[in-house]
């Protein structure tokens, strides 16, 4: 079967309700007024690499459980709109939805709702396959059909990544995710140690590259070939930042474009930085990601600035 979807994408597609409040911690009162509004719209992590991964001129496939509900109509009409092809499974308990508080300084809270899924929840195992015949790079959110979708995807043959998010490095749910990849992205945020858990998933798990976003304090880069832990420093974002959402995953896309083009892990963090900080300038209500020529020509401007490639 001819190749002819660069990466597919599985899980992590629904609906967040966006509110920009006064600070975060929120202070406890009877109720606050929301001058900016309170906007719901399509888009969690799978939607949103995506995107990414789309702008960069990489053909996209999204798959997915979503309900028959006013948040799967989003998710349908957002992938129409965007041209990113997408395969749903239904999915009983509905579209999964989060609210995302956000503070002036670009922080969020997210708050989910645990009932839009079930252990039992599943991606059909011949779906799976299929896609995976066609794909080249299969990038898998940490979401419950997700986990059962990894061996699929492993005797497809084709190469695995996925965001583990939040984790604490402990947490078993995350294992199979973070062991059974190719590529591994975390957050720093709940990690004590960032260095020990990215030396665990290399040491024990399939990962050649893993990598903990630190936000402002960039990032921290290990891979299996040379077993150096490098600080990748973050990238000052050319506008104000006003919303953190979705920064992970444009890292994410901006290092897996330059990924599967065959570029040093350095230099795919190079990238996940630059597509991680522009993410920060654009308020999450907006479905926008930084396209090729801007991510090229910001990465050539750095590259310059420190006097290489």
């Amino acid at each position: 079967m001819d190749i002819d979807i660069d990466v597919l994408v599985l899980g992590g597609a629904g609906v967040d309700t966006i509110v920009y409040v006064p600070e975060l911690p929120l202070p406890l009162a009877d109720s606050h007024m929301i001058g900016t509004g309170i906007v719901t719209r399509a888009g969690q992590t799978g939607d949103f690499v995506a995107l990414g991964l789309h702008r960069l001129g990489m053909r996209v496939h999204h798959l997915d459980m979503l309900g028959a509900d006013p948040e799967g109509d989003l998710v349908r009409a957002f992938h129409r709109e965007q041209g990113i092809p997408l395969t749903e499974v239904r999915q009983a308990s509905g579209t999964k939805r989060a609210v995302n508080l956000v503070g002036p300084d670009g922080r969020r809270l997210s708050l989910y709702d645990a009932t839009r899924g079930h252990d039992d929840d599943r991606l059909p195992p011949a779906t799976v396959r299929a896609l995976a015949a066609r794909s080249r790079h299969a990038h898998v959110s940490v979401t419950q059909p997700c986990a059962h979708a990894l061996p699929e995807l492993r005797a497809a043959g084709v190469t695995v990544s996925t965001d583990l998010h939040d984790w604490d490095g402990e947490a078993a749910y995350h294992e199979a995710f973070a062991l059974g990849a190719d590529l591994v992205f975390v957050s720093a945020a709940a990690l004590g140690d960032p260095e020990r858990t990215l030396r665990d998933i290399v040491a024990r798990g399939r990962a050649s590259v893993a990598v903990a976003t630190a936000g402002a304090a960039g990032a921290y880069l290990l891979t299996g070939a040379d077993d150096e832990l490098v600080h990748v420093p973050a990238v000052a974002p050319a506008a104000p930042v006003v919303d953190s959402n979705g920064a992970g995953d444009a890292f994410a896309a901006g290092f897996l474009h330059a990924w599967l083009s065959g570029a040093p892990a350095r230099t795919c963090a190079q990238y996940g930085s630059v597509a991680g900080a522009y993410a920060c300038t654009v308020p999450s209500t907006r479905a926008e990601a930084i396209g090729r020529d801007a991510l090229d020509a910001e990465v050539a401007r750095l590259g310059a600035a420190r006097g290489g490639p």
